[in-house]
């Protein structure tokens, strides 16, 4: 079932958004090489405790850490650690914040120093991916549009694009209807309304759809062993056209 968010149930998730995306920015300050992904990890969960929220992550279906921290060829999940953030690295953060009685997720991947030329192509790409799908948000349209979009932009460039996660709706649950896939057919799925809020992420690879999973059920890597890259805003469809809640 969608649930949509009256005018001042979204005015109360627009908090929980902003400490989401502000999170980021604390993440990014950090990133250099020699820093532990768990260094990341708790500097992200003090930010949104000290900000009066909670991390959405943490606990949810067992996750052991606030923020998923994903390194190359990790897509989504990845579990914050000992590992050292290398020079030519890219790394995928993923975090949500929860405040007032609704969440706010968003994920965004940096470069560690400078990165290679088709990893840089790869970020970028990814990006406007996403941006394309926000574009297609719009009264009127279906799910399938903003799938088409973020497919339509992507495949041109012979990527990857990964079926088994996708985006989804947030509110006072992380995770809500609908789902929003990477890829699909224009005109098809649930119509867009005003008031729906839901995220899109576009998580792409430089070779192939199929991942893997780790023997710690969270892990999740491209099946090529190439590089992925992971981004994400929550957003709101309005009358006035998509609102980025996530916007840093």
């Amino acid at each position: 079932m969608i649930v949509l968010k009256t005018h001042s149930e979204l005015e109360r998730m627009k908090k929980a958004c902003r400490i989401s995306a502000e999170s980021l920015s604390v993440a990014e300050e950090l990133i250099r090489p020699g820093i532990t992904t768990r260094e990341i990890d708790r500097a992200m969960h003090d930010f949104i405790v000290r900000s009066g929220a909670k991390p959405s992550f943490l606990g949810l279906y067992g996750f052991p850490a606030s923020a998923c921290i994903s390194v190359n060829d990790v897509v989504i999940h990845g579990i914050p650690g000992d590992y050292h953030l290398q020079e030519g690295d890219i790394v995928s953060i993923d975090v949500g914040a929860c405040c007032d009685g609704f969440h706010g997720d968003n994920a965004y991947t940096f470069p560690v120093g400078q990165i290679s030329e088709e990893n840089q192509r790869l970020l970028r790409v990814t990006q406007e991916s996403l941006y394309k799908g926000i574009e297609a948000a719009v009264i009127g349209n279906r799910i399938g549009d903003i799938s088409f979009a973020v497919q339509s932009h992507v495949t041109p460039y012979g990527f990857g694009i990964v079926r088994q996660f996708v985006g989804h709706g947030v509110g006072k649950a992380l995770h809500e209807d609908p789902e929003v896939p990477n890829f699909g057919k224009a005109g098809h799925g649930p119509r867009l309304v005003e008031g729906m809020t839901i995220a899109i992420e576009p998580m792409i690879t430089l070779e192939g759809d199929a991942v893997t999973i780790d023997a710690d059920k969270w892990t999740t890597r491209s099946k090529s062993g190439k590089a992925a890259a992971h981004f994400e805003h929550t957003i709101a469809i309005t009358k006035d056209g998509p609102v980025i809640l996530t916007k840093r």
